[in-house]
């Protein structure tokens, strides 16, 4: 596969270092830290096109910014200043028909920026969600938390906690257009989803309750329809339980996913023989290595799993079993308010 780097976000303004880059031994997965940016405050989410040498980080702070950094050299690189989102908070960002999309969890909207000649983002123009859940804590107005392409192009999927609702949208001659919305069950408090490599299945993993919704995807009318929806703990819990980050296997056998609180990582087994496409059931839960595991990450090969563990300042890696899906825990790299992982070529 070519020698991969790996990409860590943080909160600085929780001790975080900005942006670490890593190398990645591909025999056992194991991270070397080699530089660190903070030139961004707060790039809690991180995005990185197959192949590219432009990484792309939100500043999740009140005033919301996006960044491009070069990282054709150890130490990322800015590109140009931070464009703002005119959103607050933004948590994951995303590329698309030659713009960059964020998802702004404190203002419940979702911001498209055009890139310029440099691959910078420029500012861009912004999309107000609306509504409420029955949560008045947590779901009091809308809380963009996802914007996700659809794998076969031409749709924009957003999960919004807040309203409990994944919406579709196009981006077609510099505008974001609502095309859809899909309504999960409310107090669900959608936070992020993931593809099943048929292309036909969308895991939702529910942050309010400690679940999965499985949905049907329609890649020709880009309508989302749930179908079941999947514990992903095996006990109640003992505490707050915040489920975090979902993983799917390259070849679609497994879902992984993280919960804080319970700090544990799921592990649940596709049915491929389903009538409405694979459904899940879950197998076992590990712990997840820390405390406060905010996402995960598979390494390219899908032989490691990655857990940034925001609370105990750790990034977690563990061996995949191929038979079961087990993530045997391997070892851990020192990471200071460490928020998510991505890779690159080396």
């Amino acid at each position: 596969m070519g020698s991969v780097r790996a990409y860590i976000g943080s909160f600085t303004s929780a001790g975080g270092r900005g942006v670490t880059v890593a190398a990645v031994d591909p025999d056992s997965g194991a991270l070397t830290p080699l530089a660190a940016t903070d030139a961004v405050p707060d790039p809690s989410y991180l995005a990185l096109p197959p192949g590219g040498d432009v990484l792309y980080a939100v500043s999740e702070t009140e005033d919301g910014a996006a960044a491009a950094f070069s990282v054709r050299g150890d130490v990322p690189e800015l590109i140009a200043p931070p464009a703002p989102v005119q959103g607050s908070g933004p948590t994951h960002l995303a590329l698309a028909a030659g713009h960059l999309l964020t998802a702004n969890y404190g203002s419940g909207s979702v911001s498209w920026l055009p890139l310029d000649a440099d691959a910078a983002p420029a500012p861009g123009r912004v999309r107000a969600h609306h509504g409420t859940g029955p949560d008045p804590d947590r779901q009091e107005g809308p809380h963009a938390h996802q914007v996700l392409p659809a794998p076969s192009g031409g749709w924009i999927l957003t999960v919004d906690l807040g309203t409990d609702t994944v919406g579709v949208s196009t981006l077609a001659e510099g505008v974001l257009r609502q095309h859809g919305e899909t309504v999960l069950r409310p107090g669900s408090g959608p936070r992020h989803l993931a593809f099943h490599p048929d292309g036909r299945t969308v895991y939702v993993l529910n942050e309010l309750a400690p679940t999965l919704t499985v949905c049907a995807w329609d890649p020709a009318a880009g309508r989302l329809a749930p179908r079941a929806e999947i514990p992903v703990l095996d006990a109640d819990p003992s505490g707050g339980a915040h489920p975090s980050a979902v993983v799917v296997a390259p070849d679609g056998r497994f879902v992984w996913t993280a919960t804080r609180g319970e700090d544990v990582i799921s592990v649940l087994a596709a049915d491929p023989h389903t009538a409405d496409g694979p459904g899940l059931r879950l197998t076992t839960t590990v712990d997840c290595g820390g405390h406060w595991p905010r996402d995960l990450a598979l390494h390219p090969s899908g032989r490691f799993l990655y857990a940034a563990n925001e609370r105990s300042g750790d990034v977690t890696w563990f061996t995949v079993d191929p038979d079961s899906g087990l993530p045997r825990r391997t070892g851990s790299v020192p990471a200071p308010a460490a928020s998510c992982v991505v890779f690159g070529r080396g």
